[in-house]
């Protein structure tokens, strides 16, 4: 397996959030990594450092709560919306647990909304824990400024696919955006110790994923496996299985998994 982190493109996206600069260059970027990696890294997104280190330590401390404490949060108590909290091995990837406890939130939406109401699956009010009462508003300002980000990135794919700015905006302008957090703890060192995530793709339009400095990421190019190591203020982003399907198989939906 390659480690470089220069196996992936790296892609300063500062022109396309601000309107500042050569926009055409960020374009020509995008279209070659979403043709050639699917995978890539982007800087200059401009998401503040402080909220992300505000949303880093309110996870932190939800996650070390006692177990009884999540699981007041579970997410069976969640229904159709899907939010909440699972347990370590409590998920499967390819058929085999992953070794990671979690946390899905997405969109809050009140219980009276027409949404809710009507039963709409991944729609309602998300989970959280009285014991970390920070974590909300950190957590809601940071969806905002990743929904943001979101945006301007698929302008971009959009413009790198040769079409109108806001084509893909018909398909986006209303995003179904579902976060997760989740905790890697350590593996045994076993012959076979797992997986923190088995590999997958992503099935919807777009990933953006932060790492913390441990790392563990890895893509699939090729017949290879090339580590993502974390780089200091950037996002990973994937591309999911919609905007492979949209695109005919241009855009490619690369697998990828997670080594604890």
């Amino acid at each position: 397996m390659k480690s470089a982190a220069s196996e992936l493109p790296v892609i300063d996206v500062g022109p396309l959030v601000s309107g500042i600069g050569d926009v055409n260059r960020v374009i020509d970027s995008l279209r070659s990594a979403c043709v050639d990696r699917g995978s890539f890294y982007v800087v200059g997104h401009g998401v503040d450092s402080a909220l992300i280190a505000e949303l880093d330590d309110a996870a932190r401390r939800t996650f070390a709560l006692p177990q009884a404490d999540k699981a007041r949060i579970a997410m069976a108590h969640g229904g159709r919306a899907w939010r909440g909290w699972f347990p370590l091995d409590g998920e499967l990837t390819s058929g085999r647990p992953d070794h990671k406890e979690g946390l899905y939130f997405g969109q809050e939406l009140s219980a009276q909304d027409e949404r809710v109401q009507s039963g709409l699956p991944l729609h309602g009010p998300n989970q959280f824990p009285d014991e970390v009462p920070e974590l909300r508003a950190v957590l809601l300002r940071y969806l905002d400024a990743l929904t943001e980000l979101g945006h301007h990135l698929v302008r971009g794919l959009a413009l790198s696919l040769g079409l109108d700015p806001d084509r893909l905006g018909d398909v986006t302008s209303d995003p179904m955006i579902l976060f997760r957090i989740f905790r890697y703890p350590p593996q045994l060192p076993t012959p076979d110790p797992g997986w923190g995530v088995a590999e997958h793709t992503d099935y919807g339009l777009l990933t953006i994923l932060l790492q913390d400095h441990h790392g563990g990421l890895e893509v699939k190019t090729g017949d290879e496996w090339v580590a993502a190591p974390p780089i200091e203020g950037s996002f990973v982003c994937n591309i999911g299985d919609m905007l492979e399907r949209m695109t005919g198989g241009r855009y490619r939906s690369t697998p990828h998994r997670v080594r604890n």
